[in-house]
């Protein structure tokens, strides 16, 4: 038996204002996706995105939540005392 199940990529489509919401944070996960399938993706994304009327299919878009969301869930904290820093003083 297969002890590493991979997650399932699928799910609702994404609703306008969370397609707003997940392009709003596209470019920073173009910056840090590792090279190869994650940056090509990444930046195929960034380019469909530009397209008048697009929206990302299923799969797509469960790959764009996690892909945003894993910016979140591995943020170091070194990051966010930089950024309270910044805010603090301009």
């Amino acid at each position: 038996m297969n002890a590493h199940v991979p997650p399932r990529l699928s799910g609702p489509e994404l609703s306008g204002p969370e397609i707003e919401r997940l392009l709003f944070h596209w470019p920073r996960v173009v910056e840090v996706a590792p090279l190869g399938w994650s940056r090509d993706f990444a930046l195929s994304i960034a380019g469909q995105s530009r397209r008048r009327g697009w929206k990302p299919t299923v799969k797509q878009g469960a790959m764009m939540r996690r892909m945003v969301s894993d910016l979140f869930a591995y943020r170091d904290d070194d990051d966010l005392i930089e950024e309270e820093d910044r805010a603090a003083f301009g």
